[in-house]
């Protein structure tokens, strides 16, 4: 008997970075990101996937936390239920640009008071 090394196959020589965005076994070609300047922080996208979507606590906006947290069936039905229109279905190469494009220090607080000072 001739026992082959299934991880040793030379015909398939996939280099990987480990920036791949994997779902369920398989490339995606999208993922899903919440321009948390226009998110209302109405909170309907996490009851519908709550596997990828959290409201940040400090400001009160949905934001995607897992790509790869509910099916995207799901994740579309969250997008279709958001008021405002602030959930997207963008390519992975632009999540890092639109990240740091958020100025978070600019958004007004949900659900929380603002700070005062007590001197």
């Amino acid at each position: 008997m001739d026992f082959t090394d299934p991880f040793n196959n030379p015909e398939e020589n996939i280099e990987i970075t480990g920036w791949e965005p994997v779902l369920g076994g398989q490339l995606a070609e999208k993922a899903v990101w919440v321009d948390e300047a226009k998110c209302i922080g109405c909170q309907y996208c996490i009851h519908v996937a709550s596997n990828t979507f959290i409201v940040d606590e400090f400001h009160g906006r949905s934001r995607a936390v897992r790509q790869d947290g509910d099916s995207s069936d799901v994740i579309q039905e969250a997008i279709d239920t958001c008021p405002v229109d602030c959930i997207h279905w963008v390519k992975f190469e632009e999540l890092d640009d639109l990240e740091n494009s958020l100025d978070r220090d600019m958004f007004q607080s949900f659900g929380k008071p603002p700070r005062m000072n007590k001197h």
